[in-house]
């Protein structure tokens, strides 16, 4: 069953906190503005924040020494993010990058390990959260190592309808344009390739293009192609 939309704030990953939790965590928060296109960190940076998106979206990336980039996730109005190893000094693995102007409040580890320090049932919350985001990444990972590009495709392509869907008349749109390159960045893949899988795709009556949006017509294809593990939305998301 797919609930939508699925890009609701109730499905963002701050679900794992309570509420007094959660405003526990806005109290540490100041309020940074990235305009489109700038860093909010780079590879190699100290990694001793976390950040909750209140406007925008960012996409995290990973590049190799030769150039090319992969876009692992994006984060949404209501997400927590930040690669931040309690009461450990460490660098950031990925990059994160606006991809609108976007808003984000800023927790500084030091308040944050003190507060977690004082708060039992937090701190409980924060290791369910951090639990959370390693599965996410882990079932990236999977996508695109275990299967194959036309899996890792299809496995992105439900992602989207969880984070974006809208179900109309028996069919979901993905209710956000999507470019090719931005799709190719998230597989691993050329954009002509994803041109060549997507074409397939639409010969085979399983998505089309309506004013620029993707329509999946057969989602049950999808997660067959992809071996779907059933994972629940807010896992199985961009």
């Amino acid at each position: 069953m797919i609930n939508m939309p699925l890009g609701d704030s109730t499905l963002r990953n701050t679900t794992c906190f309570s509420t007094e939790s959660f405003i526990r965590l806005s109290e540490l928060m100041h309020d940074k503005r990235s305009a489109v296109g700038m860093t909010l960190f780079i590879e190699g940076d100290l990694a001793d924040k976390l950040f909750y998106v209140k406007k925008g979206r960012v996409k995290m990336t990973k590049s190799s020494p030769f150039g090319k980039q992969i876009t692992l996730c994006q984060y949404m109005e209501g997400d927590l993010f930040g690669q931040i190893d309690p009461f450990t000094h460490s660098t950031h693995s990925f990059t994160g990058e606006a991809l609108e102007d976007t808003i984000v409040g800023v927790i500084e580890q030091k308040e944050l390990e003190d507060v977690l320090a004082m708060n039992g049932e937090l701190a409980i919350e924060f290791m369910r959260w951090m639990g959370m985001m390693h599965r996410i990444t882990q079932t990236k990972f999977r996508d695109l190592v275990m299967f194959g590009k036309p899996t890792a495709l299809c496995s992105t392509l439900i992602r989207f309808v969880n984070s974006y869907g809208i179900e109309r008349d028996g069919k979901i749109v993905i209710n956000r344009r999507i470019s090719h390159t931005e799709i190719a960045e998230m597989i691993g893949a050329t954009r002509e390739s994803v041109n060549r899988m997507l074409s397939d795709l639409r010969e085979k009556g399983i998505v089309t293009l309506d004013r620029h949006l993707l329509v999946i017509h057969d989602i049950e294809y999808l997660r067959d192609i992809c071996h779907c593990e059933n994972c629940p939305a807010d896992i199985c998301r961009v």
